[in-house]
């Protein structure tokens, strides 16, 4: 989990708009490999990284309920992930994955931040930013789905060894 938070500091600096940036890609890809907790752990850690980066531009409050909303993102993208799995494949399930994770990524993580974010963007400027936000969560999730899919077995074999020793 660690080298995951690191590199999602490292994420973090590669910033498309404001603080949105890269920082999610190692919570997606944590969340596929290690599960909900750990992805949510990552992605409140990776997004606070961020903002740190970019000095909290919309104040230390704001940016703690995106931080928890990020994590929120993990466990939808998980245990839909998990369930799409069961019922179809894993491709599809990745694919479903994703979607779901630019959708409460962008506009659902704006929509529940929004009484905090109306004061300083505005509604126009909340709704400038859902399409952003909602793309570039999308391509993280895409490229942590890539990744994931492409690690060979022994790899995810080893990190869920790893993590039944741990519990």
């Amino acid at each position: 989990m660690a080298l995951l938070i690191a590199l999602s500091f490292v994420g973090a600096q590669l910033k498309v708009f404001g603080t949105i940036a890269f920082d999610s890609l190692p919570a997606f890809l944590g969340t596929l490999l290690m599960g909900p907790v750990a992805g949510a752990i990552i992605a409140i850690i990776g997004h606070l990284l961020t903002a740190l980066t970019s000095g909290f531009p919309m104040t230390i409050p704001v940016h703690l309920a995106i931080a928890l909303g990020m994590g929120l993102t993990m466990v939808a993208t998980w245990y839909t992930y998990a369930f799409i799995k069961k019922a179809a494949n894993e491709i599809v399930a990745l694919i479903v994955a994703v979607i779901i994770a630019a959708i409460c990524n962008g506009p659902i993580l704006l929509l529940l931040c929004s009484p905090l974010l109306i004061p300083m963007l505005t509604w126009p400027g909340v709704i400038a930013m859902m399409i952003p936000l909602a793309m570039v969560g999308g391509l993280n999730a895409l490229i942590a789905a890539i990744v994931f899919k492409a690690l060979p077995a022994s790899v995810k074999n080893q990190v869920a060894a790893a993590i039944a020793t741990q519990a």
